[in-house]
């Protein structure tokens, strides 16, 4: 996984942060007042979640 291949799932980290956080990443002038480090904690934290995000990166394993 690449910062790439997470930022072109970028509907998924919104959606995440909404259900997750209560941010809406939407909302004007948020992502200049906040540094790349807020962001990549947050991030991180959705990717050690059950969310979204991370569903696309390691679905749950099919049972045989």
């Amino acid at each position: 996984m690449t910062w790439a291949g997470l930022l072109e799932q970028w509907a998924l980290i919104e959606a995440d942060f909404q259900q997750t956080y209560g941010i809406d990443l939407d909302t004007p002038g948020l992502m200049r007042a906040r540094s790349w480090r807020w962001l990549k904690t947050r991030i991180y934290g959705l990717l050690s979640a059950e969310t979204r995000i991370n569903r696309h990166f390691a679905p749950p394993e099919r049972s045989k």
